[in-house]
């Protein structure tokens, strides 16, 4: 083997460990973590080669309004199987932001969620039902009272 065939490989060799470095290193280090709460509206696993599972939750603040969208990646199976159980329902998830993953392989966006919680929300959703008057409620009886019986005279 020539020399310049060796640096060649030994060029290669360094460039895709140094890939493979800085990928799980950027991987394994969160920017921000958080929470965000709201409806799932899609979890999809897509991909070509590298299937991952691609989701948006519809941030909604007040009954009415417009409602923001927070796209997310999973990448535990499990965790995706947490949100597909919990469609329709109102959720916390949260996550972990990655800035600088090298490829959509191991994801299309920066934010990983890593568990869902379920959000017990007694409020109802939309506008608030119409108030009507109470009904009427029938006062109580009176208990009878004890009649006085007469005194004989001694």
């Amino acid at each position: 083997m020539s020399a310049i065939a060796r640096i060649l490989l030994s060029l290669i060799v360094v460039v895709i460990l140094l890939f493979a470095g800085y990928t799980w290193v950027v991987l394994s280090w969160s920017y921000s973590e958080g929470e965000r709460a709201g409806y799932v509206q899609k979890l999809s696993k897509k991909g070509w080669l590298c299937k991952t599972w691609e989701g948006e939750l519809a941030l909604v603040t007040m009954p009415g309004t417009v409602a923001e969208k927070f796209i997310f990646s999973v990448r535990d199976d499990t965790v995706a199987q947490h949100i597909n159980q919990s469609l329709g329902k109102r959720v916390s998830l949260d996550y972990e932001e990655h800035v600088g993953v090298p490829t959509s392989c191991f994801a299309e966006t920066a934010y990983f969620v890593t568990g869902v919680k379920v959000i017990d929300d007694p409020t109802p959703i939309g506008p608030a039902p119409a108030h009507t008057a109470p009904a009427a409620v029938p006062a109580p009886a009176q208990p009878a009272q004890p009649q006085a019986t007469p005194q004989s005279p001694s």
